[in-house]
């Protein structure tokens, strides 16, 4: 996968989890599970941004592998504010098919580095 592609879906994921903190704070009033959404939803484009800029190839899989990580750490935040009812069924499906084509997108060019080795 281009790095680039890469680059914009996590960007834009990380646009989709802001806009939902502000939701859960805003609407829901619920500040802590948001805040944790928050930073693991943004931190998988971060992430993605700083392997364009590592040391060393080995350096690049490692901080795939951490976007990776944390893109599943969404996943989880997720599903226990749908099961606790901050998200709806449809907020919920909407928002964690985003997060699976993420996690999918970051696999698949983190497996493409390790082969090309």
């Amino acid at each position: 996968m281009k790095q680039n592609i890469l680059k914009e879906k996590s960007f834009m994921f990380a646009v989709r989890i802001v806009n939902l903190y502000r939701h859960l704070c805003n609407e829901k009033k619920e500040f802590v599970l948001s805040k944790q959404a928050l930073r693991s939803g943004t931190s998988a484009g971060a992430m993605v941004r700083e392997a364009e800029h590592s040391e060393s190839k080995a350096d690049l899989i490692h901080k795939m592998a951490i976007a990776q990580k944390e893109t599943r750490e969404i996943i989880y935040w997720q599903y226990l504010m749908c099961e606790t009812e901050y998200l709806s069924r449809k907020e919920f499906e909407s928002i964690n098919s985003d997060a699976k084509i993420l996690t999918s997108s970051i696999k698949t060019a983190k497996s493409t580095l390790t082969i090309n080795n």
